[in-house]
Order: C-alpha cells, then structure tokens, then sequence
C-alpha cells in the first residue's frame, strides 16, 4: 500500500489572486468554477498533483520548507524576465558564470520557488 500525492497546497491571504499568478507562470487554468473572493481554489495541472491556494489569516513569515522547482521550456535567464514581469521577485541568485544553478523568486505573497535551467541551457553545457 501506498499513497499518492492529491495536490501541493500552499496557504496565502488571497486565494484566486495568487492561483491567477500560479495560473500564468504554468499556463495552466484556474478551476472553472474558481472566482474572484473564494478562500480556496486550484491550478489544474495537466499530470500530477494539482496546485491548492488556501486563504489563511495569518501572513507567511519564514522561508519554506517545501518549494517548488520550475524547469522552463525557454532557456532560465528567459523563464526569469518573464517571471518577474508577471510579479515574481528575486530572492536568491544562484546562478553560476559557465551556466549552472539556478534562480530563487518568489510569487506575489513571498513564497520562494526556484527557476531551473531550461533544456536549451542544459544542451548547451554539454556541448562545451
């Protein structure tokens, strides 16, 4: 017997809000029948679990313990300028100068999450 992984939910103050955020970063919908003002709502990821925004009272205050780790279809330094200018911030740069690492951001609410390298990043250190 096992368990499997339902979704990932992540608490925050405003719940349709930051699901539209994490809507926009994976290109996937908000539940349909999601609207602005609900306590809970989902992101519906096309394999594994879902993302789960739950509005809680209090405000996050310490670095995560669980986070997230985005692997772009564009290269990392792109997925990073895309990110920020959808309201992500940069916590934590990780990145090294022959292409390795990664990006630290966090989404609107200051919940880190880190941007991997892209596949085309990672062709292009095993080509040298």
């Amino acid at each position: 017997m096992v368990s499997v992984v339902q979704n990932v939910a992540i608490d925050c103050s405003d719940a349709y809000e930051l699901a539209c955020f994490w809507s926009a970063v994976t290109g996937c919908p908000v539940h349909e029948q999601s609207k602005p003002g609900d306590r809970e709502t989902q992101v519906m990821l096309p394999e594994g679990p879902l993302l789960y925004f739950n509005q809680v009272p209090e405000p996050k205050t310490v670095k995560n313990r669980i986070h997230l780790c985005l692997r772009p279809t564009t290269s990392r330094e792109e997925e990073v300028e895309r990110l920020l200018t959808l309201g992500a911030t940069l916590v934590t740069d990780r990145r090294e100068p022959d292409g390795a690492g990664w990006a630290v951001l966090a989404d609107p609410e200051g919940n880190e999450f880190c941007v991997l390298r892209g596949e085309s990043d990672r062709a292009a250190m095993s080509d040298e």
